[in-house]
C-alpha cells in the first residue's frame, strides 16, 4: 500500500480507501456483521486505513456495522470519515437536516453508532450553498472540534461540485474535499482541484469506478435489480456511459490489464488527489481495489512513508 498526506490535517491515509454506502443495503445486497468484519479485516491486512461512511447509508446502519467492528479493533489504526446533513427514511428516500441543532444530534448519533469517542473527518454532505452559508452551523462544529469529538472538518460536494464551498473551505476550517471524480467525469479538474491545491486541501475521490461502470463488468443493455441504486439512473445516460466504457476499454486500457485497477490508478495520477474511495461488495473486491496502489505514482507530491504501527 502507498500513503499520502491528507491536506492540512496531520493524517496520512492509504491511497485506496474503503467506501461503505453498500453497507446501508442500497446496492443490491444486505450485509451481515460477519461479512462487514471480513471486508474490514481484509482491508486492514492490505494496509488500507481510511473508512468513509455517512449518516444516511441506512439510518446510521453502515456506521453501526463499522462501529461493531471498531469496538473489537484498534481504533487508532483507522481514519474514520463520516458525513452529516441527511435523514434516511427508506431506500433512496432522505430529507435534509442541516441546522446546527439537527447536525449536533446527528453527530451524537454517529458517535454512538460508530462506538467511538471521536470522528477523524466529519463532512458536510452534498448540501446546498444556502445551508453551507449558515454561520451557526460552523460555530457549533468548531466547538465540537475543540471538545475533541471531531478531529477535522471536510466537505463532500454535491453533483454540481460547488466551487463556492471549495473556495470557502479554509474560512470554515475545512481541511478536505470529497468529490465525484473518475475517467468518465473529469469536471473537478476545471475549478475544484486548482482551488484545493491553492488551499492545501486533501482530496477524496469518490465514485472512482463511476458507480461500477468502469469495472468493465457491465456491457450495454445491463439490467440492475430494484434495490440497486443504479436502477434509478437515467436509462439513456446509463447506455451512453456503457458505450463510453467500451471505447475506453478498447482504446486506453492496456491489453490484458484489469480495467477497475486501471481506473482507480487513473484517478491517483492527479496531483490534487490524496485517496480514492471505491465501494466493495466482498473481500475479493477489496483485494482487487488495493492492488491499484501498485500503479499509483511513487513521485506524487503528497506521498509519504507508511505510518508506523
Amino acid at each position: 500500500m502507498k500513503y499520502r498526506k491528507l491536506g492540512r490535517t496531520n493524517l496520512d491515509v492509504s491511497v485506496i480507501g474503503l467506501g461503505t454506502w453498500q453497507f446501508g443495503g442500497e446496492w443490491g445486497k444486505s450485509y451481515t456483521q460477519a461479512e462487514v468484519n471480513g471486508i474490514l479485516d481484509t482491508a486492514k491486512s492490505l494496509g488500507i486505513n481510511l473508512i468513509d461512511t455517512a449518516e444516511c447509508y441506512g439510518d446510521h446502519l453502515s456506521e453501526a456495522l463499522i462501529g461493531q467492528y471498531l469496538r473489537a479493533s484498534r481504533r487508532e489504526d483507522w481514519v474514520v470519515a463520516t458525513k452529516f446533513g441527511h435523514q434516511f427514511h427508506s431506500h433512496l428516500n432522505r430529507t435534509d437536516q442541516y441546522s446546527a441543532q439537527e447536525v449536533q444530534q446527528q453527530l451524537e448519533d454517529s458517535l454512538r453508532a460508530l462506538q467511538t469517542d471521536y470522528i477523524d473527518l466529519y463532512q458536510f454532505h452534498s448540501g446546498p450553498d444556502e445551508a453551507f452559508d449558515k454561520d451557526d452551523l460552523w460555530t457549533m462544529l468548531d466547538k465540537q472540534v475543540q471538545a475533541g469529538k471531531i478531529r477535522h472538518l471536510g466537505l463532500s460536494l454535491n453533483k454540481k461540485n460547488s466551487l463556492h464551498q471549495v473556495d470557502s473551505a479554509t474560512q470554515i476550517n475545512a481541511s478536505t474535499i470529497q468529490v465525484v471524480y473518475n475517467r468518465l467525469d473529469q469536471q473537478p479538474e476545471e475549478g475544484v482541484f486548482p482551488s484545493c491545491i491553492r488551499q492545501n486541501l486533501g482530496v477524496l475521490a469518490r465514485v472512482p469506478l463511476a458507480s461500477g461502470y468502469l469495472s468493465g463488468k457491465y456491457k450495454p443493455g445491463a439490467v440492475f435489480p430494484d434495490n440497486d441504486v443504479r436502477k434509478n439512473h437515467n436509462p439513456e445516460e446509463t447506455a451512453d456511459r456503457l458505450r463510453k466504457v467500451q471505447e475506453i476499454q478498447q482504446n486506453e486500457v492496456p491489453e490484458g490489464a484489469d480495467m477497475a485497477r486501471w481506473a482507480l490508478a487513473w484517478c491517483l495520477k492527479h496531483d490534487a488527489v490524496t485517496c480514492v474511495i471505491p465501494g466493495c461488495k466482498d473481500e475479493a473486491q477489496v483485494n482487487a481495489n488495493a492492488a491499484a496502489a501498485e500503479l499509483a505514482p511513487d513521485d506524487h507530491p503528497l506521498s509519504v512513508a507508511a505510518p508506523l504501527k
